[in-house]
C-alpha cells in the first residue's frame, strides 16, 4: 500500500532531524505533534491555506503555552509537506535546527495595556530605521494609511518584545514572533501578524531587497 503525502513528508522530516543530531525524545515529541495535523485538501484552497488551516485547527486543541513549540515545528515541517526541494536543501545545508532549549523568552505582557500605549513608546534609532523603511515599502506598494498604521503597530509590538533580547539573530526573532502570536485571540489578527512579521524581518536585518517581500494581501501561514 502506497504511503500518503503526509506520511512521506513526515518520514523525510524525521530522517533529516536524525541526521542533524536530534535525540529520540525530541524526535518523538515532534512526530507525535505532527501526526495530529489533519489536512482537508479543498480544491479551491492554495497549499499554504490548507496547511495554515490544519495548523490553526490543531492549535485550538493545544494549550497556548505550547504554541511556540508548535509553531517552530510546523515551520520546520512545511517544506517537507509542500515538497519544496530547494527549501529542504537549504535546511540541510544551514544550521536551521536547534534542539537545545532556549533560555530567553520575551517578558510576559498585558496585550491590551501595551497595545493602547504603543504610540507613546520610544524606540532606538536601530528600531526606527527599519520601521521607516518598511513604511516606505508599504507606500510604494500602494498601501493605504490605515493599512500602514495597523502594520506598524504590530511591528512596534514585536520590537517591544525584542528589546531585552540578548542578541539579534533569526532564532531570537522567531522566538519573539511565536510568543507574541499566542497573545492574539482572533485568528484573523494572528494571520495578519504573521504576514507582517515575515515582511518586516527583511527590513529588520537590513536586506537590500526587503521591499520585494511585501505582499499587502498576504495572510498565508507558511
Amino acid at each position: 500500500m502506497s504511503e500518503s503525502r503526509e506520511e512521506q513528508a513526515l518520514k523525510a522530516y524525521i530522517r533529516l532531524l536524525k541526521s542533524k543530531g536530534a535525540n529520540e525524545e525530541s524526535l518523538k515529541q515532534r512526530e507525535d505533534f505532527l501526526l495530529k495535523l489533519a489536512f482537508r485538501h479543498e480544491e479551491e484552497l492554495s497549499e499554504n491555506c490548507v496547511y495554515r488551516k490544519a495548523v490553526e485547527n490543531l492549535l485550538d486543541e493545544v494549550d497556548r503555552s505550547f504554541w511556540p513549540f508548535c509553531l517552530s515545528v510546523t515551520r520546520e515541517y512545511y517544506p517537507f509537506w509542500a515538497n519544496d526541494i530547494k527549501a529542504i536543501a537549504a535546511l540541510n545545508s544551514e544550521h536551521a535546527f536547534d534542539f537545545e532549549l532556549t533560555t530567553w523568552q520575551p517578558t510576559d505582557i498585558n496585550l491590551k495595556k501595551v497595545w493602547e500605549s504603543l504610540d507613546k513608546q520610544q524606540f532606538e534609532l536601530s528600531e526606527t530605521w527599519p520601521m521607516k523603511a518598511y513604511i516606505h515599502g508599504l507606500r510604494q506598494e500602494g498601501a493605504s494609511q490605515a493599512i500602514v498604521d495597523t502594520r506598524i503597530k504590530l511591528v512596534k509590538l514585536l520590537l517591544i518584545r525584542l528589546k531585552e533580547a540578548p542578541e539579534k539573530t533569526p532564532k531570537i526573532y522567531r522566538i519573539a514572533v511565536d510568543s507574541t502570536y499566542a497573545l492574539f485571540d482572533k485568528k484573523e489578527t494572528r494571520r495578519l501578524f504573521l504576514a507582517v512579521v515575515r515582511e518586516f524581518y527583511y527590513f529588520w536585518i537590513g536586506a537590500p531587497e526587503a521591499s520585494s517581500y511585501i505582499f499587502i494581501e498576504n495572510s498565508d501561514f507558511a
